[in-house]
């Protein structure tokens, strides 16, 4: 193996660095992986010296330090694949949601993305992913047909339905870096060219009218709507309308498949409202990205989340109470509508199981190190507080960062899908080669 960086390369720093600053790793080496064959040198080179391996694909991470072992980077696989005849899309480990979408669309299909362009399209779906079709179509774990993965023999596999099931039914909900490198997935597409879609923001004054219509108008909203609802204080920057500007806002956000008057008709109640912004309109599905408006530059992120199984009149005075226009909240909250399609099984069985719940509670906040312990105490204030509407489960999704703990992350799957993925990793990577894992103990 001739391709890789020690920490006396320049690059080494750039390599090592993603999008959650949070994460300062230092591996003993990095493999700017091109190809899969790049993937099983660099396993082999780990494990012939006796290292750990790790992954660190594009998108939101990384989610764990990497120190002390070969880090293997797959921005460079960027190659995507599709068939539109059979609606399918062959996936490379660096391509990232947008370029997807971008690459379906020329083919008036749709995959089951997320509300970020950014976010790496194979670590999504390792996830879960909750797509903005997703109360209509599944999760995107569920549209998921075959995986190609290194293991940690060394070998590269094919894991699908009917191949390698076991590792195929981990991967789909547990395989972000713990069973081995995904170097492509094979996912189904959809027919989905357009949206009627977009948000409002409305001003502090009207948050808790806002934020009151919007959990009544969720209780009979169609499975083609999906819609989130954003609690925030605007950072104040030149690039956001004057009306936006350092203000706190509430920014009710919609995703519809539906007709466009349809659509018109179901967001009216907002529209009463008098948001100080509308950008809900017929739209092409290329911008879908454009709903949230997610930001792009990598900053220093921690976040928790947690399901919730209704979201009442004092779940909505309880949540204001802590992240509402007086509270002064050191972080941002995020309700997004689940149900429908999302609470169903999927066709083929994955360790994805548990789909209770009808909203989760996402908090997050950029945050220095000296900054992160006041910022656990406001989280833990907030989510003791909403827990009498919990489930007690959590969005794998949406687990991210250094803080993220092994109970937390196994409040994702039902205790016996737990117990099913430690056989499956002690079968597959008996000697613990991929040890960087998703939760710290």
């Amino acid at each position: 193996m001739t391709n890789f960086l020690t920490p006396a390369d320049p690059a080494y720093d750039t390599e090592r660095t993603g999008y959650n600053l949070s994460v300062d790793h230092k591996p003993e080496v990095i493999v700017p992986a091109a190809s899969a064959d790049d993937v099983v040198a660099a396993v082999r080179y780990a494990t012939s010296r006796g290292l750990g391996a790790a992954v660190q694909a594009t998108g939101h991470g990384p989610s764990r330090a990497a120190d002390g072992v070969v880090l293997i980077t797959t921005s460079r696989m960027d190659g995507i694949t599709i068939d539109p005849v059979a609606r399918t899309a062959r996936v490379e480990a660096g391509v990232r949601g947008g370029a997807l979408v971008r690459a379906a669309a020329e083919h008036g299909l749709a995959p089951l993305n997320g509300s970020s362009p950014e976010v790496g399209v194979v670590s999504y779906h390792l996830g879960g992913g909750i797509g903005m079709l997703g109360r209509s179509l599944g999760w995107a774990v569920d549209h998921v047909r075959a995986l190609e993965v290194v293991t940690a023999d060394g070998v590269l596999r094919r894991a699908s339905a009917t191949e390698e099931t076991d590792l195929f039914w981990a991967l789909r909900g547990a395989g972000r870096g713990t069973l081995g490198v995904v170097v492509a997935i094979e996912i189904d597409l959809h027919p989905v060219t357009r949206l009627y879609g977009g948000g409002m923001h409305f001003a502090a004054p009207d948050a808790q009218r806002a934020l009151t219509t919007w959990a009544d108008w969720t209780r009979t909203a169609p499975e083609a709507m999906g819609s989130s609802v954003l609690l925030i204080r605007m950072p104040d920057l030149p690039v956001l309308p004057e009306p936006l500007r350092g203000r706190y806002v509430v920014h009710v956000r919609f995703a519809f498949t539906g007709s466009a008057e349809d659509g018109a008709w179901l967001v009216q109640p907002f529209r009463d409202l008098g948001p100080v912004t509308d950008t809900v309109a017929e739209m092409p599905y290329t911008a879908v990205g454009s709903i949230h408006a997610e930001p792009t530059d990598p900053v220093p992120f921690h976040a928790r989340n947690t399901v919730l199984g209704s979201f009442d009149a004092a779940a909505v005075a309880e949540l204001l109470h802590h992240a509402g226009p007086d509270a002064d909240a050191p972080y941002l909250v995020e309700l997004r509508l689940m149900g429908g399609a999302l609470a169903r099984p999927g066709a083929v069985p994955s360790a994805l199981s548990r789909r209770d719940g009808a909203f989760v509670l996402y908090a997050g906040a950029a945050a220095e190190a000296e900054r992160v312990p006041e910022l656990h105490a406001a989280y833990d204030r907030l989510f003791t507080a909403m827990a009498p509407w919990g489930t007690g489960g959590v969005c794998v999704n949406f687990l991210s960062g250094p803080d993220v703990t092994a109970a937390q992350l196994a409040d994702g799957y039902l205790p016996a899908d737990v117990a099913r993925l430690a056989a499956v990793k002690r079968a597959i990577d008996p000697d613990d080669v991929f040890r960087i894992h998703h939760g710290r103990a």
